[in-house]
Protein backbone atom coordinates (compact mmCIF):
# COMPACT_ATOMS: atom_id res chain seq x y z
CA UNK A 1 0.00 0.00 0.00
CA UNK A 2 2.92 2.63 0.61
CA UNK A 3 4.21 2.30 -2.73
CA UNK A 4 1.17 3.78 -4.37
CA UNK A 5 0.65 6.52 -1.71
CA UNK A 6 4.26 7.34 -2.62
CA UNK A 7 3.82 7.69 -6.44
CA UNK A 8 0.38 9.58 -6.00
CA UNK A 9 2.84 11.60 -3.62
CA UNK A 10 5.49 11.85 -6.33
CA UNK A 11 2.98 12.78 -9.14
CA UNK A 12 1.46 15.48 -7.24
CA UNK A 13 5.17 17.05 -6.25
CA UNK A 14 5.92 17.06 -10.06
CA UNK A 15 2.52 18.22 -11.41
CA UNK A 16 3.28 21.75 -8.55
CA UNK A 17 7.28 21.52 -9.86
CA UNK A 18 5.26 21.64 -13.90
CA UNK A 19 3.07 24.37 -12.93
CA UNK A 20 5.82 26.60 -10.68
CA UNK A 21 8.08 26.64 -13.79
CA UNK A 22 5.20 27.73 -16.35
CA UNK A 23 3.84 30.44 -14.11
CA UNK A 24 8.30 31.39 -13.69
CA UNK A 25 8.77 31.15 -17.58
CA UNK A 26 5.06 32.93 -18.44
CA UNK A 27 5.71 35.63 -16.31
CA UNK A 28 9.38 36.12 -16.76
CA UNK A 29 9.23 39.84 -17.93
CA UNK A 30 6.60 40.75 -15.35
CA UNK A 31 9.27 39.51 -12.54
CA UNK A 32 12.35 41.18 -14.15
CA UNK A 33 10.29 45.01 -14.93
CA UNK A 34 8.66 45.49 -11.54
CA UNK A 35 11.46 45.04 -9.15
CA UNK A 36 12.89 48.01 -11.54
CA UNK A 37 9.98 49.98 -11.35
CA UNK A 38 9.56 49.71 -7.91
CA UNK A 39 13.62 50.52 -7.22
CA UNK A 40 13.15 53.55 -9.60
CA UNK A 41 9.84 54.80 -7.81
CA UNK A 42 11.58 54.33 -4.57
CA UNK A 43 14.69 56.26 -5.38
CA UNK A 44 12.19 59.08 -6.76
CA UNK A 45 10.71 59.40 -3.79
CA UNK A 46 13.65 59.79 -1.58
CA UNK A 47 14.16 63.01 -3.69
CA UNK A 48 13.04 66.50 -2.13
CA UNK A 49 11.12 68.87 -4.01
CA UNK A 50 14.49 71.12 -5.08
CA UNK A 51 16.31 68.22 -6.08
CA UNK A 52 13.48 67.62 -8.65
CA UNK A 53 13.30 70.99 -9.20
CA UNK A 54 17.00 71.82 -10.30
CA UNK A 55 17.13 68.38 -12.65
CA UNK A 56 13.78 69.60 -14.12
CA UNK A 57 15.84 72.88 -14.72
CA UNK A 58 19.31 71.43 -15.90
CA UNK A 59 17.03 69.56 -19.08
CA UNK A 60 17.40 72.07 -21.34
CA UNK A 61 14.73 72.16 -24.23
CA UNK A 62 13.90 74.14 -27.32
CA UNK A 63 10.71 74.62 -29.62
CA UNK A 64 12.83 73.42 -32.42
CA UNK A 65 12.88 69.76 -30.30
CA UNK A 66 9.82 69.64 -29.10
CA UNK A 67 8.36 69.76 -32.42
CA UNK A 68 10.61 67.42 -33.96
CA UNK A 69 10.44 64.82 -31.34
CA UNK A 70 6.69 65.26 -31.28
CA UNK A 71 6.70 64.52 -34.90
CA UNK A 72 8.34 61.77 -35.29
CA UNK A 73 6.08 60.63 -32.26
CA UNK A 74 3.14 60.99 -34.31
CA UNK A 75 4.78 59.54 -37.55
CA UNK A 76 5.66 56.27 -36.07
CA UNK A 77 2.30 55.82 -34.61
CA UNK A 78 0.56 56.78 -37.60
CA UNK A 79 2.49 53.90 -39.49
CA UNK A 80 1.61 51.57 -36.54
CA UNK A 81 -1.78 51.83 -36.73
CA UNK A 82 -2.00 52.08 -40.49
CA UNK A 83 -0.06 48.72 -40.84
CA UNK A 84 -1.48 46.94 -38.28
CA UNK A 85 -3.72 44.06 -39.51
CA UNK A 86 -7.69 45.15 -39.22
CA UNK A 87 -9.18 43.06 -36.33
CA UNK A 88 -12.18 40.19 -38.24
CA UNK A 89 -15.14 39.52 -35.84
CA UNK A 90 -17.31 36.54 -35.70
CA UNK A 91 -20.71 38.44 -35.61
CA UNK A 92 -23.14 35.14 -35.20
CA UNK A 93 -23.47 31.97 -37.03
CA UNK A 94 -26.21 29.39 -37.65
CA UNK A 95 -26.33 25.80 -38.09
CA UNK A 96 -28.93 23.89 -40.56
CA UNK A 97 -31.29 21.54 -38.39
CA UNK A 98 -32.64 18.75 -40.54
CA UNK A 99 -36.39 17.94 -39.91
CA UNK A 100 -37.06 14.46 -38.32
CA UNK A 101 -38.49 12.98 -41.92
CA UNK A 102 -34.75 13.05 -43.26
CA UNK A 103 -33.77 10.87 -39.98
CA UNK A 104 -31.85 7.54 -41.09
CA UNK A 105 -31.83 5.19 -37.85
CA UNK A 106 -29.20 2.34 -37.95
CA UNK A 107 -32.12 -0.21 -38.95
CA UNK A 108 -33.48 1.90 -41.71
CA UNK A 109 -30.16 2.50 -42.84
CA UNK A 110 -29.14 -1.25 -43.21
CA UNK A 111 -32.56 -2.35 -44.58
CA UNK A 112 -32.06 0.05 -47.38
CA UNK A 113 -28.32 -1.73 -47.77
CA UNK A 114 -29.51 -5.08 -47.47
CA UNK A 115 -32.15 -4.45 -50.85
CA UNK A 116 -30.15 -1.93 -52.76
CA UNK A 117 -26.71 -4.74 -52.44
CA UNK A 118 -29.08 -8.04 -52.38
CA UNK A 119 -26.62 -9.47 -54.78
CA UNK A 120 -23.59 -8.35 -52.30
CA UNK A 121 -23.98 -9.29 -48.85
CA UNK A 122 -20.39 -9.16 -47.74
CA UNK A 123 -20.55 -5.60 -48.93
CA UNK A 124 -23.81 -5.51 -46.77
CA UNK A 125 -21.94 -6.86 -43.75
CA UNK A 126 -19.21 -4.78 -44.28
CA UNK A 127 -20.90 -1.84 -43.73
CA UNK A 128 -23.11 -3.08 -40.76
CA UNK A 129 -19.46 -3.65 -39.30
CA UNK A 130 -18.77 0.20 -40.21
CA UNK A 131 -21.97 1.62 -39.07
CA UNK A 132 -21.66 -0.26 -35.50
CA UNK A 133 -17.82 0.85 -34.53
CA UNK A 134 -18.96 4.69 -36.40
CA UNK A 135 -19.46 6.19 -33.08
CA UNK A 136 -23.02 8.11 -34.79
CA UNK A 137 -26.45 7.95 -33.33
CA UNK A 138 -29.78 6.95 -34.23
CA UNK A 139 -30.47 10.54 -35.54
CA UNK A 140 -28.64 11.73 -38.01
CA UNK A 141 -30.18 12.49 -41.20
CA UNK A 142 -29.44 12.26 -44.92
CA UNK A 143 -31.69 13.98 -48.12
CA UNK A 144 -35.09 12.82 -49.29
CA UNK A 145 -33.71 11.61 -52.80
CA UNK A 146 -31.48 9.10 -50.72
CA UNK A 147 -34.74 7.97 -48.85
CA UNK A 148 -35.97 5.84 -51.95
CA UNK A 149 -35.48 2.32 -53.02
CA UNK A 150 -33.11 2.78 -55.21
CA UNK A 151 -31.85 6.12 -54.72
CA UNK A 152 -32.88 8.90 -57.20
CA UNK A 153 -29.81 11.45 -57.07
CA UNK A 154 -30.87 13.60 -59.99
CA UNK A 155 -29.62 17.54 -60.57
CA UNK A 156 -32.71 18.59 -59.55
CA UNK A 157 -32.97 16.81 -56.19
CA UNK A 158 -29.72 18.01 -55.70
CA UNK A 159 -30.46 21.58 -56.30
CA UNK A 160 -33.17 21.03 -53.90
CA UNK A 161 -31.08 19.84 -50.83
CA UNK A 162 -28.53 22.78 -51.50
CA UNK A 163 -31.29 25.06 -51.58
CA UNK A 164 -33.11 23.93 -48.44
CA UNK A 165 -29.47 23.64 -46.45
CA UNK A 166 -28.00 26.99 -47.37
CA UNK A 167 -31.38 28.92 -47.09
CA UNK A 168 -32.52 27.56 -44.25
CA UNK A 169 -28.95 28.39 -42.76
CA UNK A 170 -28.64 32.18 -44.32
CA UNK A 171 -32.89 32.82 -43.10
CA UNK A 172 -32.00 31.47 -39.69
CA UNK A 173 -28.28 34.10 -39.23
CA UNK A 174 -30.75 36.98 -40.90
CA UNK A 175 -32.62 37.05 -38.44
CA UNK A 176 -30.26 36.27 -35.27
CA UNK A 177 -28.18 39.29 -36.52
CA UNK A 178 -30.95 41.68 -37.82
CA UNK A 179 -28.56 41.36 -41.16
CA UNK A 180 -30.40 43.10 -44.75
CA UNK A 181 -28.78 41.48 -47.95
CA UNK A 182 -27.94 44.51 -49.07
CA UNK A 183 -24.99 44.81 -45.92
CA UNK A 184 -23.33 41.88 -47.27
CA UNK A 185 -20.28 42.77 -48.87
CA UNK A 186 -18.34 39.22 -49.45
CA UNK A 187 -20.08 36.25 -50.52
CA UNK A 188 -17.92 32.93 -49.69
CA UNK A 189 -19.58 29.51 -50.76
CA UNK A 190 -17.93 26.38 -49.97
CA UNK A 191 -19.31 22.88 -51.27
CA UNK A 192 -16.55 20.28 -52.17
CA UNK A 193 -18.52 17.60 -54.39
CA UNK A 194 -21.54 19.60 -55.93
CA UNK A 195 -20.55 22.58 -58.46
CA UNK A 196 -23.54 23.17 -60.57
CA UNK A 197 -24.05 26.11 -63.12
CA UNK A 198 -24.67 28.75 -62.21
CA UNK A 199 -22.43 28.12 -58.70
CA UNK A 200 -24.23 27.78 -55.19
CA UNK A 201 -22.94 31.72 -54.82
CA UNK A 202 -24.86 32.79 -57.91
CA UNK A 203 -28.26 30.73 -56.26
CA UNK A 204 -27.66 32.60 -53.17
CA UNK A 205 -27.31 36.06 -54.72
CA UNK A 206 -30.47 35.31 -57.04
CA UNK A 207 -32.79 33.83 -53.92
CA UNK A 208 -31.07 37.24 -51.41
CA UNK A 209 -31.33 39.89 -54.79
CA UNK A 210 -27.93 40.80 -53.73
CA UNK A 211 -26.07 43.54 -54.79
CA UNK A 212 -24.50 43.83 -58.00
CA UNK A 213 -21.22 44.90 -56.68
CA UNK A 214 -21.14 42.09 -53.96
CA UNK A 215 -17.68 39.99 -54.09
CA UNK A 216 -18.68 36.48 -54.43
CA UNK A 217 -16.30 33.22 -54.53
CA UNK A 218 -17.71 29.47 -55.03
CA UNK A 219 -14.88 26.70 -53.56
CA UNK A 220 -15.63 23.70 -54.52
CA UNK A 221 -13.39 20.16 -54.53
CA UNK A 222 -11.79 21.35 -51.17
CA UNK A 223 -12.62 18.72 -49.27
CA UNK A 224 -14.00 18.98 -45.36
CA UNK A 225 -11.53 21.30 -44.38
CA UNK A 226 -12.82 24.32 -46.61
CA UNK A 227 -15.03 25.75 -44.50
CA UNK A 228 -11.40 26.99 -42.82
CA UNK A 229 -10.19 28.07 -46.10
CA UNK A 230 -13.30 29.89 -46.66
CA UNK A 231 -12.83 31.60 -43.45
CA UNK A 232 -8.85 32.55 -44.55
CA UNK A 233 -10.26 33.46 -47.88
CA UNK A 234 -12.78 36.14 -45.99
CA UNK A 235 -9.86 37.52 -43.53
CA UNK A 236 -7.66 38.08 -46.91
CA UNK A 237 -10.93 40.47 -48.70
CA UNK A 238 -11.80 42.11 -45.09
CA UNK A 239 -8.44 43.21 -44.55
CA UNK A 240 -8.34 45.14 -47.90
CA UNK A 241 -11.97 46.29 -47.82
CA UNK A 242 -12.76 48.58 -45.22
CA UNK A 243 -16.02 48.34 -43.40
CA UNK A 244 -17.20 45.37 -45.01
CA UNK A 245 -19.60 42.27 -43.79
CA UNK A 246 -18.53 38.93 -45.41
CA UNK A 247 -21.28 36.07 -45.65
CA UNK A 248 -19.39 32.17 -45.57
CA UNK A 249 -21.63 29.22 -46.23
CA UNK A 250 -20.19 26.10 -45.62
CA UNK A 251 -22.25 22.64 -46.70
CA UNK A 252 -21.98 19.34 -48.39
CA UNK A 253 -24.60 17.99 -51.41
CA UNK A 254 -24.93 14.42 -50.00
CA UNK A 255 -28.05 13.83 -52.87
CA UNK A 256 -25.43 13.20 -55.84
CA UNK A 257 -22.41 11.53 -54.16
CA UNK A 258 -23.95 8.80 -52.78
CA UNK A 259 -22.26 5.67 -53.64
CA UNK A 260 -24.66 2.97 -55.32
CA UNK A 261 -21.77 0.57 -55.93
CA UNK A 262 -20.18 -2.44 -53.94
CA UNK A 263 -16.30 -1.27 -53.48
CA UNK A 264 -15.81 -0.91 -50.14
CA UNK A 265 -13.44 1.92 -49.54
CA UNK A 266 -15.93 3.43 -51.74
CA UNK A 267 -19.13 2.50 -49.14
CA UNK A 268 -17.10 3.95 -46.24
CA UNK A 269 -18.40 7.81 -46.93
CA UNK A 270 -22.01 6.11 -47.22
CA UNK A 271 -21.51 5.40 -43.48
CA UNK A 272 -20.38 8.54 -42.15
CA UNK A 273 -21.13 11.47 -44.20
CA UNK A 274 -24.78 13.16 -43.53
CA UNK A 275 -26.47 15.99 -44.15
CA UNK A 276 -25.42 19.74 -42.40
CA UNK A 277 -24.79 23.27 -43.28
CA UNK A 278 -23.49 26.51 -41.38
CA UNK A 279 -23.66 30.11 -42.67
CA UNK A 280 -21.25 32.65 -40.89
CA UNK A 281 -20.88 36.17 -40.19
CA UNK A 282 -17.63 37.63 -40.38
CA UNK A 283 -17.47 41.86 -40.16
CA UNK A 284 -14.29 43.92 -39.96
CA UNK A 285 -16.52 47.20 -39.11
CA UNK A 286 -15.72 48.88 -35.28
CA UNK A 287 -19.59 49.06 -34.51
CA UNK A 288 -19.74 45.28 -34.60
CA UNK A 289 -17.05 45.19 -32.17
CA UNK A 290 -19.31 44.65 -29.09
CA UNK A 291 -21.92 42.18 -30.13
CA UNK A 292 -19.44 39.75 -31.85
CA UNK A 293 -19.12 36.72 -30.37
CA UNK A 294 -15.23 36.12 -31.36
CA UNK A 295 -12.29 37.69 -32.96
CA UNK A 296 -10.50 35.66 -35.67
CA UNK A 297 -6.61 35.39 -34.09
CA UNK A 298 -4.78 33.24 -36.67
CA UNK A 299 -5.72 30.68 -39.48
CA UNK A 300 -2.99 28.39 -40.57
CA UNK A 301 -3.35 26.70 -43.45
CA UNK A 302 -1.18 22.58 -44.50
CA UNK A 303 -1.30 21.51 -47.92
CA UNK A 304 0.43 18.08 -48.39
CA UNK A 305 -0.96 17.59 -52.09
CA UNK A 306 3.42 17.10 -53.35
CA UNK A 307 2.82 13.79 -52.35
CA UNK A 308 1.46 11.46 -54.18
CA UNK A 309 -0.18 9.24 -51.52
CA UNK A 310 -1.46 12.38 -49.58
CA UNK A 311 -3.02 13.36 -53.18
CA UNK A 312 -4.95 10.36 -53.38
CA UNK A 313 -5.96 9.47 -50.04
CA UNK A 314 -9.37 10.70 -50.37
CA UNK A 315 -9.87 10.72 -54.07
CA UNK A 316 -13.28 10.46 -56.46
CA UNK A 317 -12.98 7.80 -59.00
CA UNK A 318 -15.41 5.33 -60.77
CA UNK A 319 -15.58 1.91 -59.28
CA UNK A 320 -15.21 -1.47 -62.19
CA UNK A 321 -18.85 -0.69 -62.73
CA UNK A 322 -18.38 2.56 -63.80
CA UNK A 323 -20.56 4.08 -60.15
CA UNK A 324 -18.58 7.19 -59.09
CA UNK A 325 -17.87 7.47 -55.54
CA UNK A 326 -15.05 8.56 -53.11
CA UNK A 327 -12.55 6.09 -52.39
CA UNK A 328 -10.65 6.28 -48.65
CA UNK A 329 -7.18 4.84 -48.71
CA UNK A 330 -6.11 2.67 -45.63
CA UNK A 331 -3.00 5.31 -45.17
CA UNK A 332 -5.65 8.13 -44.39
CA UNK A 333 -4.71 8.36 -40.71
CA UNK A 334 -1.22 8.37 -41.11
CA UNK A 335 -1.51 10.89 -43.48
CA UNK A 336 -3.41 13.17 -41.72
CA UNK A 337 -0.91 12.36 -38.39
CA UNK A 338 1.78 13.88 -40.57
CA UNK A 339 -0.21 16.45 -42.01
CA UNK A 340 -1.14 17.37 -38.20
CA UNK A 341 2.48 17.33 -37.45
CA UNK A 342 3.36 20.10 -39.79
CA UNK A 343 0.43 21.94 -38.99
CA UNK A 344 0.74 21.99 -35.19
CA UNK A 345 4.66 23.30 -36.03
CA UNK A 346 3.55 26.40 -37.89
CA UNK A 347 0.90 27.30 -34.95
CA UNK A 348 2.60 25.78 -32.37
CA UNK A 349 5.04 29.65 -31.85
CA UNK A 350 1.58 31.30 -32.43
CA UNK A 351 -0.62 30.28 -29.56
CA UNK A 352 1.75 28.41 -27.22
CA UNK A 353 3.55 30.07 -23.86
CA UNK A 354 7.10 30.56 -23.46
CA UNK A 355 7.09 27.47 -20.93
CA UNK A 356 6.02 25.04 -23.39
CA UNK A 357 8.35 26.45 -26.18
CA UNK A 358 11.13 26.32 -24.16
CA UNK A 359 10.03 22.58 -23.36
CA UNK A 360 9.94 21.63 -27.05
CA UNK A 361 13.48 23.61 -27.94
CA UNK A 362 15.44 22.03 -25.19
CA UNK A 363 14.09 18.42 -26.44
CA UNK A 364 14.67 19.27 -29.68
CA UNK A 365 18.47 20.67 -29.01
CA UNK A 366 18.98 17.47 -26.77
CA UNK A 367 17.85 15.19 -29.20
CA UNK A 368 19.86 16.67 -32.07
CA UNK A 369 23.34 16.87 -29.74
CA UNK A 370 23.08 14.90 -26.81
CA UNK A 371 21.12 11.42 -27.71
CA UNK A 372 18.36 11.24 -30.98
CA UNK A 373 16.36 8.18 -29.23
CA UNK A 374 14.98 11.03 -26.39
CA UNK A 375 11.11 10.90 -26.92
CA UNK A 376 10.13 13.99 -28.69
CA UNK A 377 8.16 16.49 -26.30
CA UNK A 378 5.14 17.11 -27.69
CA UNK A 379 3.41 20.62 -26.00
CA UNK A 380 0.61 21.09 -24.39
CA UNK A 381 -1.87 22.62 -26.03
CA UNK A 382 -4.23 22.26 -23.23
CA UNK A 383 -1.73 25.35 -22.17
CA UNK A 384 -3.10 27.53 -25.13
CA UNK A 385 -6.50 26.71 -25.70
CA UNK A 386 -9.43 26.22 -23.43
CA UNK A 387 -11.74 24.67 -26.07
CA UNK A 388 -10.53 22.22 -28.96
CA UNK A 389 -13.29 21.80 -32.17
CA UNK A 390 -11.75 18.69 -33.98
CA UNK A 391 -13.03 17.92 -37.58
CA UNK A 392 -15.71 15.47 -36.45
CA UNK A 393 -14.65 12.87 -39.65
CA UNK A 394 -14.89 10.03 -37.68
CA UNK A 395 -14.40 7.95 -34.44
CA UNK A 396 -10.75 7.08 -35.52
CA UNK A 397 -9.65 10.85 -36.47
CA UNK A 398 -11.15 12.21 -33.14
CA UNK A 399 -9.33 9.09 -31.70
CA UNK A 400 -6.03 9.75 -33.16
CA UNK A 401 -6.15 13.88 -31.94
CA UNK A 402 -7.36 13.09 -28.82
CA UNK A 403 -4.20 10.74 -28.41
CA UNK A 404 -1.94 12.93 -30.07
CA UNK A 405 -2.43 16.13 -28.54
CA UNK A 406 -2.68 14.24 -25.28
CA UNK A 407 -6.40 15.66 -24.87
CA UNK A 408 -9.16 15.16 -22.15
CA UNK A 409 -12.26 13.06 -22.64
CA UNK A 410 -13.81 17.13 -22.16
CA UNK A 411 -11.84 18.25 -24.65
CA UNK A 412 -12.92 16.05 -27.51
CA UNK A 413 -16.80 15.81 -26.37
CA UNK A 414 -17.89 18.70 -28.55
CA UNK A 415 -16.51 16.59 -31.09
CA UNK A 416 -17.88 12.87 -30.58
CA UNK A 417 -21.10 14.42 -29.66
CA UNK A 418 -21.36 15.98 -33.14
CA UNK A 419 -20.68 13.10 -34.65
CA UNK A 420 -23.37 10.96 -32.30
CA UNK A 421 -25.76 13.33 -33.36
CA UNK A 422 -25.14 14.71 -36.92
CA UNK A 423 -22.58 12.60 -38.70
CA UNK A 424 -19.76 14.00 -40.54
CA UNK A 425 -21.80 16.98 -41.92
CA UNK A 426 -18.22 17.57 -43.65
CA UNK A 427 -16.88 21.28 -43.47
CA UNK A 428 -19.72 22.43 -41.41
CA UNK A 429 -18.83 19.94 -38.72
CA UNK A 430 -16.66 22.52 -37.14
CA UNK A 431 -19.82 25.11 -36.49
CA UNK A 432 -21.98 22.39 -34.50
CA UNK A 433 -18.91 21.55 -32.24
CA UNK A 434 -18.66 25.27 -31.17
CA UNK A 435 -22.67 25.61 -31.03
CA UNK A 436 -22.21 22.32 -28.57
CA UNK A 437 -20.23 24.13 -26.27
CA UNK A 438 -22.06 27.25 -25.88
CA UNK A 439 -25.42 25.48 -25.07
CA UNK A 440 -23.15 23.67 -22.84
CA UNK A 441 -22.63 27.16 -21.16
CA UNK A 442 -19.07 26.75 -20.89
CA UNK A 443 -17.34 29.96 -23.62
CA UNK A 444 -16.86 32.70 -21.45
CA UNK A 445 -14.94 36.13 -22.34
CA UNK A 446 -11.17 35.48 -23.04
CA UNK A 447 -11.40 31.88 -23.96
CA UNK A 448 -9.59 30.41 -26.60
CA UNK A 449 -10.79 27.43 -29.71
CA UNK A 450 -9.13 26.13 -31.99
CA UNK A 451 -10.50 24.36 -34.81
CA UNK A 452 -9.12 21.91 -36.32
CA UNK A 453 -10.17 20.79 -40.05
CA UNK A 454 -8.54 17.65 -42.74
CA UNK A 455 -9.86 17.64 -46.51
CA UNK A 456 -8.72 16.18 -49.69
CA UNK A 457 -5.63 17.19 -51.26
CA UNK A 458 -4.61 16.27 -48.59
CA UNK A 459 -5.04 19.49 -46.24
CA UNK A 460 -4.55 20.32 -42.13
CA UNK A 461 -6.44 23.47 -41.76
CA UNK A 462 -6.73 25.68 -38.01
CA UNK A 463 -8.08 28.87 -37.18
CA UNK A 464 -7.92 30.03 -33.43
CA UNK A 465 -10.89 32.68 -32.34
CA UNK A 466 -10.99 34.31 -29.28
CA UNK A 467 -14.13 34.81 -27.20
CA UNK A 468 -15.15 38.29 -27.42
CA UNK A 469 -17.81 37.60 -24.32
CA UNK A 470 -19.14 35.37 -22.05
CA UNK A 471 -21.95 33.34 -24.64
CA UNK A 472 -25.89 33.14 -23.10
CA UNK A 473 -26.90 29.73 -23.19
CA UNK A 474 -29.34 29.78 -26.55
CA UNK A 475 -32.35 28.85 -26.92
CA UNK A 476 -32.44 27.87 -30.08
CA UNK A 477 -29.59 26.18 -32.21
CA UNK A 478 -28.92 22.69 -33.46
CA UNK A 479 -28.39 21.29 -29.67
CA UNK A 480 -32.14 23.20 -28.37
CA UNK A 481 -34.31 20.11 -28.24
CA UNK A 482 -31.25 17.27 -26.93
CA UNK A 483 -28.88 19.17 -25.38
CA UNK A 484 -29.96 17.99 -21.95
CA UNK A 485 -29.28 14.73 -23.58
CA UNK A 486 -25.74 15.03 -23.95
CA UNK A 487 -23.52 13.87 -23.20
CA UNK A 488 -24.08 10.33 -23.79
CA UNK A 489 -22.15 6.87 -23.55
CA UNK A 490 -20.85 5.73 -26.97
CA UNK A 491 -19.81 1.96 -27.03
CA UNK A 492 -16.68 0.79 -28.53
CA UNK A 493 -19.10 -1.39 -31.01
CA UNK A 494 -23.16 -1.33 -31.31
CA UNK A 495 -24.53 -4.50 -31.90
CA UNK A 496 -26.95 -4.18 -34.71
Amino acid sequence: MAEPVSNFSNSVKLKYVKLGYQYLVNNFLTFLIVPIIAGLTIQVLKLGPEEMLSIWNSLHFDLLQILCSSFLIIFIATVYFMSKPRSIYLVDYSCYKAPVTCRVPFSTFMEHSRLILKDNPKSVEFQMRILERSGLGEETCLPPAIHYIPPTPTMETARNEAEVVIFSAIDDLMKKTGLKPKDIDILIVNCSLFSPTPSLSAMVVNKYKLRSNIKSYNLSGMGCSAGLISIDLARDLLQVVPNSCALVVSTEIITPNYYQGSERAMLLPNCLFRMGGAAILLSNKRKDRRRAKYRLMHVVRTHKGADDKAFRCVFQQEDPQGKVGINLSKDLMVIAGEALKSNITTIGPLVLPASEQLLFLFTLIGRKIFNPKWKAYIPDFKQAFEHFCIHAGGRAVIDELQKNLQLSAEHVEASRMTLHKFGNTSSSSLWYEMSYIEAKGRMKKGDRIWQIAFGSGFKCNSAVWKCNRTIKTPTDGPWDDCIDRYPVFIPEIVKL
